[in-house]
């Protein structure tokens, strides 16, 4: 077998769709080698053309080809062109394998059972001329495609799919927010503990074991007759920070009259509460109340505090059924049946009897005045500032679609991301590559975001007992 550096090698065979969900896809194998089949290249040049992110990445991926080929001769390109190993958008990739492109026509027979000419069953034609060809290395079929997966196995060819861009291996690793401590907390933990207090909150600077196990932010609960709930706000030489947790389950302690019915909503209104946390990330079940913290807490600190200009809310228009059609009016008028949790959670949070039903209704301009909805469509370039963001069904976004929204926070902004993994609508997405997961990991380590996962739903308890039998 084929060894570099005294690792075996094996080779990838690229479908068409890899390289159109990841162009970078190129510079994710290694040591191993990659082999282009002509067919994958003329499916991306028919994809090429269009305002698609799929277009977009299929351009690139063009691009990146390109680079690669450009002032080489015919006989290098025959002989594989060395993937070079280095920084890409802020990326560093490792590869030192070869890339080669289909440059003559293999002998391939494929199965009767396999009938027509489809660019799928020409890649598995090549990818099994290519297993005759070289006995001593594993050639492997990778894509994105399911069917494409069982067509390979099903006529001998190992596939496998393209887990490059997964976050984590299983959305249960994902990093929860909080923190249970053990009933010994304090026996291990309290030898060098320095506490006090500062405008009327209670801060304990200590060390121990767990402490390198903390991230920012991050809420710690010890239950039992002395309950402890706390924020991690500062990490440094194996000591911590730790701030004792505000109370907002307490009637006389709310947020824009809404009080927390759980341990997990009351450390998301301490998260939302917080200047110093520029990004927040809630994840729930239904009816968790993710939207409804939020909206709540953006009124108090837009219109009672005045940390913020305004609200402006958002989401990906991906429809749960058939899609209705074009809607007529304005951006704001042609989000606005996408806002309907918007619209519920104002009701919730406007329900005073003050004033009647035209005072109601004066409210309700109030705050709907202070709110924006803006479309996703039109997000490139802009700059928010002193702006609360909230990205709601975040779970729909992809990690490059992610990064362009959070890029547009100037300074002031604070950036909200609410949504449900076990909800998510469009089909190019799972658990694990979901924008919404990516951020989750990528910023837990980071002093001024927070992170809670909302395990309770507290809409009705038809609602929870939906979300748990159905």
């Amino acid at each position: 077998m084929t060894t570099r550096n005294g690792v075996p090698t094996r080779l990838f065979v690229i479908d068409t769709n890899v390289l159109m969900h990841d162009p970078a896809a190129l510079f994710h194998f290694k040591e191993h080698d990659i082999f282009l089949p002509m067919v994958v290249l003329e499916e991306l040049d028919r994809a090429k053309k269009g305002v698609s992110e799929v277009a977009r990445n299929v351009r690139q991926a063009n691009r990146f080809l390109d680079e690669l080929i450009t002032g080489r001769s015919d006989e290098e390109i025959a002989q594989g062109l060395r993937l070079p190993a280095g920084n890409l958008n802020g990326q560093r990739f490792a590869s030192s394998g070869k890339l080669f492109f289909q440059t003559r026509v293999l002998p391939a027979t494929l199965p009767d059972a396999l009938p027509g000419n489809t660019p799928d069953n020409t890649i598995l034609g090549t990818a099994l001329a290519l297993q005759r060809e070289r006995p001593g290395i594993s050639v492997t079929l990778v894509s994105k495609d399911i069917n494409l997966r069982i067509k390979a196995a099903v006529v001998g060819i190992h596939a496998e799919d393209y887990y490059s861009d997964q976050v984590l291996e299983d959305v249960d690793l994902l990093f929860s927010g909080v923190a249970e401590l053990p009933e010994d907390f304090w026996d291990t933990h309290s030898k060098d503990i320095h506490s006090w207090q500062e405008q009327g909150r209670t801060f304990y600077k200590l060390s121990g074991p767990l402490v390198t196990k903390w991230h920012p932010n991050q809420c710690l609960v010890l239950p039992g007759e002395h309950p402890l709930n706390a924020i991690v706000r500062t990490l440094e030489q194996g000591f911590a920070v730790i701030e004792l947790a505000s109370d907002y389950t307490q009637p006389r302690q709310t947020v824009w009259g809404i009080n927390a019915l759980n341990r997990e909503q009351n450390f998301a209104l301490n998260l939302l509460m917080d200047p110093d946390v520029d990004f927040v990330s809630l994840v729930g079940v239904a009816g968790s109340g993710k939207t409804l913290l939020a909206l709540a807490a953006g009124l108090s600190q837009t219109l009672d505090e005045q940390h913020y200009r305004e609200i402006i809310m958002t989401r990906v228009t991906v429809p749960v059924g058939e899609d209705i059609g074009f809607l007529p009016g304005t951006e704001e008028e042609k989000m606005t049946p996408w806002m309907g949790a918007l619209m519920d959670n104002l009701e919730v949070l406007n329900r005073t009897d003050e004033g009647g039903d035209w005072g109601r209704a004066a409210t309700t301009d109030l705050l709907r005045s202070r709110i924006k909805i803006r479309s996703l469509n039109f997000m490139r370039g802009r700059t928010f500032l002193n702006r609360y963001i909230i990205l709601d069904e975040a779970q729909n976004l992809t990690p490059k679609q992610m990064k362009t929204l959070i890029t547009r926070a100037g300074p002031g902004s604070k950036v909200v991301c609410l949504g449900n993994i076990a909800q998510i609508d469009t089909p190019y997405l799972t658990e694990t590559t979901s924008g919404l997961t990516y951020v989750v990991d990528r910023f837990k380590s980071w002093d001024h975001s927070g992170h809670i996962t909302l395990l309770r739903g507290e809409r009705s308890r038809l609602a929870d007992f939906a979300s748990e039998a159905l």
